[in-house]
């Protein structure tokens, strides 16, 4: 038998799993593996996954918070609200279709499972939003 086949293969995760974790360090190789050994350093005042659940407090996952969700990023692209990084405001109509098309999608799969106030909330978010880009586009 070949030595090749007797060894097997070595599997290495390389997911990122925190934020932190989305930008690379000083000190990374190219395919993100770290130049040295480093301990996680824990934050004063409680371990370090406690205060970053405090600082990123995120709402309920629910129907209503997917559609605000949607509907926040649609007018970002509407050049109505600020990007949350930069705080600069632009319009990307295109981009901003896509969003609304994809809450009309929702609504159109969702219909008849949805609860009386998720479905007026979309409808109505629906509603502004394709009046906005209406506007926006001069159509």
């Amino acid at each position: 038998m070949d030595e090749k086949e007797d060894k097997g293969f070595v599997l290495k995760d390389r997911r990122k799993i925190s934020l932190e974790d989305t930008e690379p360090e000083e000190g990374t190789r190219e395919g993100g593996e770290k130049a040295e050994a480093e301990e996680p350093k824990e934050k004063p005042g409680g371990s370090s996954s406690e205060q970053d659940e405090g600082r990123w407090a995120l709402p309920e996952v629910t129907f209503s918070t997917l559609v605000f969700s949607f509907s926040s990023s649609a007018l970002v692209h509407l050049g109505e609200i600020p990007e949350p990084e930069s705080q600069a405001q632009r319009v990307d109509l295109p981009l901003a279709k896509q969003v609304i098309d994809t809450l009309g999608l929702l609504q159109e799969k969702t219909k008849g499972n949805l609860e009386k106030e998720e479905e007026q909330l979309l409808r109505s978010v629906l509603y502004d939003l394709r009046l906005r880009y209406i506007q926006k586009s001069g159509k």
